[in-house]
């Protein structure tokens, strides 16, 4: 299974979710993250996000920013997106129906619809960012949870 997290810019939220779900699946899982846009593409994430990840002894200091390319859409089995804007951009590249059944909202599967943004905590403070990182940690249990339902 290769999963691909995205968010906009690659240094918050998707580096955190590349994070916490490699601890959560098999080795042989292969977990990657990108962004919508280049801007910060190969810098380090935000070094708040590197914190907080710490903070829950998981190392993403060593993650570098990536925008998505075409390929993913063929590499990848799963991309799951931080909020509805970044999907939109992410599902306008995909070039056949295929490839836009692979995307989907990463907190759907939490199956709270009303809430199925994760926000972007670059504005804000640590706080903001343990807070992501606590929704982004359980978003990653129900989506570990459905797939080992699905290849079970």
């Amino acid at each position: 299974m290769k999963i691909l997290m995205v968010c906009l810019g690659n240094i918050c939220r998707s580096p955190l979710a590349e994070g916490i779900m490699k601890t959560k699946v098999p080795s042989h899982f292969m977990i990657d993250s990108a962004g919508t846009i280049s801007m910060h593409e190969g810098k380090h994430p935000d070094k708040r996000s590197i914190k907080t990840a710490a903070n829950h002894q998981i190392d993403i200091s060593q993650q570098r920013s990536r925008p998505i390319t075409n390929a993913d859409f063929d590499k990848f089995d799963k991309i799951y997106c931080m909020d509805i804007d970044v999907m939109a951009d992410v599902i306008s590249k995909a070039k056949n129906e295929e490839q836009r059944q692979k995307v989907s909202l990463f907190l759907e599967a939490l199956n709270d619809y009303e809430n199925a943004e994760v926000p972007d905590p670059y504005w804000g403070d640590m706080k903001e960012f343990e807070d992501v990182f606590q929704l982004i940690d359980k978003g990653c249990d129900a989506i570990f949870n459905q797939l080992k339902t699905i290849h079970q």
